[in-house]
C-alpha cells in the first residue's frame, strides 16, 4: 500500500500524543506520514485562541484527556508545565535524520505527556539527545539553521492553506479528519 495518512502534530498537543499512542496500539505507524507543525503559529494564522488560554476549556481538556487515556489504556500524565513553547522541539524533529526521527519523537512525547517532564529545559533535552546519539551543540546549531526554520514555517503555512486548524489532524484523499477521535475515520478512508 503506497498511500499514507498525513498526521499533523505538535509536541504540546496532548491529543496528538493520545492519537500517536492509539496508532502505536493499533500497530499502524507505517500507514502514516508524521508532519510537524507549530500549533501556536497555526492558531495565530487562523485567529484561534488555544484552549490553554481559556480556563473552562482547559479544565475540560484535562478531564477529557484522562478519560481518553484510561479508555485506551495509555499511560498519560497531564504535564504541570503545559503549555510550553514547542518551537525548538519542533525544529528539532525536522533536524533529526530520518533514522533518528521516530526515536526523538517518542522520547519527546513520552517525556512530556507520560513522565511530566519539562522538555523545554536543557537537562531534559540533553538526556533525549543522548539517547538519540546527537550532541547538544549539533542540535542547537541545527535548530538555528535557516533551512530548518523555514521548513517548519512552510509546513505550518501549508497546513493552514489546507484548512488545518488544530492538532492532531489527519488528512487523506483531500479529506480532513480533526481530533484523536477521528483516527478510525481516517483509517477507514485509507482502506476504501
Amino acid at each position: 500500500m503506497n498511500k499514507k495518512i498525513n498526521f499533523y502534530f505538535d509536541f504540546i498537543s496532548p491529543y496528538s500524543f493520545l492519537a500517536h499512542k492509539k496508532i502505536i496500539n493499533l500497530n499502524n505507524r507505517d500507514k502514516f506520514n508524521y508532519n510537524a507543525i507549530l500549533l501556536g503559529g497555526l492558531h495565530n494564522l487562523g485567529g484561534i485562541t488555544a484552549p490553554a488560554f481559556n480556563e473552562r476549556k482547559m479544565k475540560n481538556m484535562k478531564n477529557d484527556c484522562m478519560l481518553i487515556a484510561k479508555k485506551n489504556k495509555i499511560d498519560f500524565i497531564w504535564n504541570d508545565r503545559f503549555p510550553i513553547n514547542s518551537l525548538y522541539l519542533m525544529r528539532g524533529y525536522l533536524f533529526m535524520s530520518p533514522d533518528r526521527r521516530d526515536k526523538y519523537f517518542d522520547l519527546c512525547f513520552d517525556a512530556y505527556w507520560k513522565k511530566n517532564e519539562d522538555i523545554s529545559k536543557e537537562k531534559i533535552i540533553k538526556n533525549i539527545l543522548l539517547k538519540c546519539e546527537i550532541k547538544l551543540s549539533d542540535f542547537e546549531s541545527g535548530i538555528k539553521d535557516q533551512k530548518i526554520k523555514d521548513e517548519l514555517k512552510d509546513l505550518t503555512n501549508i497546513a493552514f492553506q489546507n484548512d488545518i486548524f488544530g492538532a492532531p489532524t489527519f488528512m487523506i484523499n483531500n479529506k480532513l479528519f480533526w481530533g484523536q477521535d477521528r483516527l478510525e475515520y481516517a483509517l477507514d478512508e485509507l482502506n476504501n
